[in-house]
């Protein structure tokens, strides 16, 4: 058998290797000729764009200027011609000059249309293989042709030179391959020992019986799913008959169906587990037919029986270790204490306890530090696997006693196993009805584990069994303190979360408007919403002005946390100490980005504060509106008649940029009219764009004027923010009422101090009109002083006004710039008490600047009695 299977495989490696030589011949003539081929169209290419050659087929005689360029490129190119011809094929040059002057043998017809073309002609030189290539000159025009080529036998010579080495491969290729099928059949030879068809009848019995004693079933299984062969162990293990041969397996009575479904399906099988009967086998199973055998399937039985046990311990273990990867993963997903302890009893259940119980300290659930004894504990999760289970209830306050489990393992820190609660008097001291009822719902065995991170107890988780499982041993509690502890940090997080939210959202509050003044000029509604986790620096306030005005400012840091929340307070309160200045909008904002800039460099490099800032200035006089804003969105405005418009308002730059200026815009807004001020929470949303959003707060606007400001905010947070938002939201809308003219007075008054008296009774006339009668006296003395400092010291015009308001306010306007200064007067100095009466007569009073000089203002209250001063304290 081995030599004919020597014989046999050399004839083959014979055919293989002459055809393969005979292949590389093929191949290396045809890439020999493409090779010919490349390069005559390449030296042809090259000649045609050579420099000169197109100079020289100008001349009258272009072949004795190309036939010796021709020659040289010939020779060091390796082709065995180039040839230059005019259009008509008339050779400028040749290797045989006899051939100058005659016409060229082949087509030039493609080359006239500017294509290089490639053939095979029988030439001057014989059989050639030649590329005919157009010149052209400096305008494109064609005016030469130029065809280079190569002998066919000077091609094939290169195929000759080549055979050797191929040839000499094939010979050592079949050398190679007759010498390894040698050394396979001695191998095959020393491998059988020579052994004669007796032998192997004798190996064969051999095997038969090796077969039959082997502690591995073995069946095959035909191509028809009949039983070829069993041995003796699977007859065994599956109990087969003995007359089971060659019958189909689906007629095998008794034979497991799981087995049996495997053996007609004839599908792969690797050491999957089934059962027979109460013997547990590892089952494989292959095909027969991999390797040219017959049809069919062959299975192998073992019994593993005796490793059942030890693969239960097994799977117990993987159980156990993806339980704590579970609870790895599914508890602390949040920073909320109750939802961390809800997470860790629904992953206890009902894998490993029915019932778990979550008891934290009453103080951990506000952030602060708990008790050091098992009082005041708040039960906030409970889950099992039935319902309403016999113990306290969720959110119940327990005062454990000192005997039970739970008290015990807050004390010490140590976890506490209870096998058998009907034995453990402590825990049925605790409350004995609910304890019995606890042992009647079938409750037998605790785990007590106490919840302690960085030290400190905070709490207990009571895992409980019921009937349906066994007790817990010694190694499940080790399980329960792991599993606990994985809780334990993510209760602490979210612990020390809740604190500094606490600490966050006080120190927010406590720096926003706790409530609004009472104003005359608008009827204001407002909301604040903080983020779902964290606080922000968005921000808004009311501050009255001088003259009845009020600003209304909204602004946005960016970030959160304490750091966000204290920028927001300093911001805050700049604006508000800013508007005692009375400072326009855009040179309000300046200041307000200097400051921020002085923060920034306070600050880390790696904290930069952000901020925007909205800030506008109603006047109920004049119905006017002066707003500057700094990176922040345009308000909107709800006009009388139910439209909606957005501020076409200058956009500046956010605070702390610096370099570029605030511009204030100014507009009337009629009665009625609603100016809304929001931060980019409200309409600002992953799934929808900016504009989007500023359309549905112009729909939620829109057709109701007459709606209230605190109707439109309940109405806008309920369209917009459906769900607790995000990120903070601040909302303040503002409806503009005007203050009637029958409440204002104005005179101009000329630059003489006659005219004092004129006013003070024309002014007085004015306050009878409204029936202000106790005022009259300190407004007249506060009128004289400031008009006759605006003569004295000021320059025209000079322009005075009254306005009935809250309070009586007083206006003089002059052109002069300079501001007045308040004193103390020496006892010898005649002036100087003027400003120190008006101080002490009214409530406050100051000066603002105008682009037309100044105007000195005084309110006066109208609900006390102002008096009369001590002018004793003033001599």
């Amino acid at each position: 058998m081995a030599g004919q299977v020597l014989v046999l495989q050399a004839v083959l490696v014979l055919l293989l290797v002459a055809f393969t030589v005979f292949a590389l011949v093929l191949q290396a003539e045809w890439d020999t000729s493409a090779e010919a081929k490349r390069r005559s169209i390449a030296v042809a290419h090259t000649f045609a764009h050579s420099p000169g050659v197109a100079a020289a087929l100008q001349t009258p005689e272009p072949s004795k200027v190309l036939q010796p360029l021709t020659e040289a490129g010939r020779k060091a190119a390796g082709v065995d011609f180039i040839v230059v011809m005019n259009t008509e094929g008339i050779r400028y040059t040749h290797p045989v000059p006899s051939r100058i002057g005659k016409r060229f043998v082949g087509r030039i017809e493609p080359s006239l249309h500017g294509q290089v073309y490639t053939e095979s002609v029988h030439g001057p030189l014989g059989r050639e293989v030649q590329a005919t290539v157009p010149i052209k000159d400096a305008n494109g025009k064609i005016i030469a042709l130029v065809s280079a080529g190569m002998k066919v036998k000077n091609v094939t010579g290169w195929v000759v030179q080549q055979l050797p080495i191929i040839l000499g491969t094939g010979l050592v290729v079949l050398l190679m391959a007759t010498g390894g099928t040698a050394l396979v059949g001695r191998r095959l030879r020393r491998q059988t020992h020579s052994l004669a068809p007796d032998d192997l009848s004798r190996m064969y019995e051999h095997h038969d019986a090796v077969l039959h004693a082997v502690r591995e079933g073995v069946l095959i299984v035909g191509g028809d799913r009949r039983l070829v062969l069993a041995n003796d162990e699977a007859r065994r293990l599956l109990d087969l008959p003995k007359d089971a041969e060659d019958r189909h397996v689906g007629e095998l009575a008794g034979l497991d169906p799981e087995i049996m479904a495997v053996l007609v399906s004839g599908r792969e099988a690797t050491d999957e587990v089934m059962f027979a009967g109460e013997r547990l086998l590892a089952v494989n199973q292959r095909p027969t037919d991999r390797d040219g055998g017959p049809q069919g399937t062959v299975m192998t039985l073992r019994d593993s029986t005796e490793l059942q046990k030890v693969s239960g311990g097994a799977e117990l273990a993987r159980e156990r270790l993806k339980l704590l990867y579970d609870a790895g993963l599914g508890v602390g997903t949040t920073l909320d204490v109750t939802r961390t302890a809800d997470e860790l009893a629904r992953v206890a259940v009902p894998r490993f306890a029915d019932f778990v119980t979550v008891d934290l300290a009453d103080a951990v659930l506000h952030g602060e530090e708990p008790s050091r004894t098992a009082t005041g504990l708040r039960r906030i999760a409970l889950h099992g696997v039935g319902a309403d289970p016999p113990l306290y209830e969720k959110g119940r306050l327990i005062d454990f006693a000192s005997s039970t489990p739970q008290a015990r393992g807050y004390s010490t820190g140590r976890p506490t196993l209870v096998t058998d609660l009907s034995t453990d008097t402590g825990w049925r001291e605790q409350d004995p009805a609910l304890t019995q009822a606890a042992l009647d719902h079938g409750i037998h065995s605790l785990v007590a584990v106490p919840i302690r991170a960085r030290g400190t107890v905070l709490g207990m988780a009571n895992l409980w069994r019921s009937k349906e499982h066994a007790p817990f041993d010694e190694e499940e509690l080790s399980l329960a303190e792991e599993l606990v502890a994985r809780a334990a940090v993510s209760i602490d997080n979210a612990r020390r979360y809740t604190r500094e939210h606490a600490l966050a959202v006080t120190l927010q509050r406590s720096l926003l408007p706790r409530a609004l003044p009472e104003l005359s000029a608008l009827e204001v509604g407002y909301r604040y919403l903080p983020a779902q986790s964290g606080v922000s620096g968005d921000w808004f306030d009311v501050i009255p002005l001088p003259g009845s005005r009020v600003a209304l400012a909204v602004g946005d840091v960016v970030g959160h946390g304490l750091h966000a929340a204290a920028t927001m307070g300093r911001l805050r309160t700049a604006v508000d100490n800013f508007t005692t200045l009375d400072l326009p909008p855009d040179e309000l904002l300046s200041h307000l980005d200097d400051l921020v800039a002085r923060i920034d460099q306070d600050e880390s490099p790696t904290r930069v504060v952000g901020a925007t800032c909205l800030y506008a200035i109603y006047d109920p006089v004049t119905r006017s509106c002066a707003m500057a804003r700094a990176g922040h969105l345009a308000p909107a405005l709800v006009h009388p008649d139910g439209s909606v418009t957005f501020c076409d308002l200058p956009a500046g730059p956010p605070l702390g940029i610096g370099g570029m200026p605030f511009q204030t815009a100014h507009m009337d807004l009629a009665e009625g009219t609603q100016l809304v001020l929001y931060t980019d929470g409200l309409i600002e949303d992953r799934r929808r764009d900016l504009d989007v959003g500023m359309e549905l707060l112009a729909a939620a606007l829109a057709g109701h004027p007459d709606r209230s400001p605190e109707e439109s905010c309940r109405t806008v947070l309920e369209e917009l923010l459906p769900e607790r938002p995000k990120d903070d939201v601040a909302l303040l809308i503002a409806r503009t009422r005007p203050l009637p003219p029958d409440r204002i007075a104005d005179w101009d008054v000329p630059a003489d101090p006659a005219a004092v008296s004129r006013l003070r009774e024309a002014a007085s006339a004015k306050l009878d009109e409204w029936g202000l009668i106790e005022p009259t006296f300190n407004m007249e003395l506060v009128l004289s002083e400031l008009v006759t400092n605006a003569i004295r010291h000021g320059c025209e015009p000079i322009h005075v006004r009254l306005i009935h308001d809250r309070t009586l306010i007083c206006e003089v306007a002059d052109g002069s710039s300079t501001s007045p200064h308040l004193r103390y007067a020496a006892t010898t100095d005649e002036g100087g008490r003027g400003l120190f009466l008006v101080a002490r007569m009214a409530e406050r009073w100051g000066t603002r600047y105008t682009p037309q000089g100044k105007v000195i203002w005084a309110e006066l209250a109208l609900t006390e009695s102002t008096g009369l001063p001590d002018f004793t304290e003033l001599l």
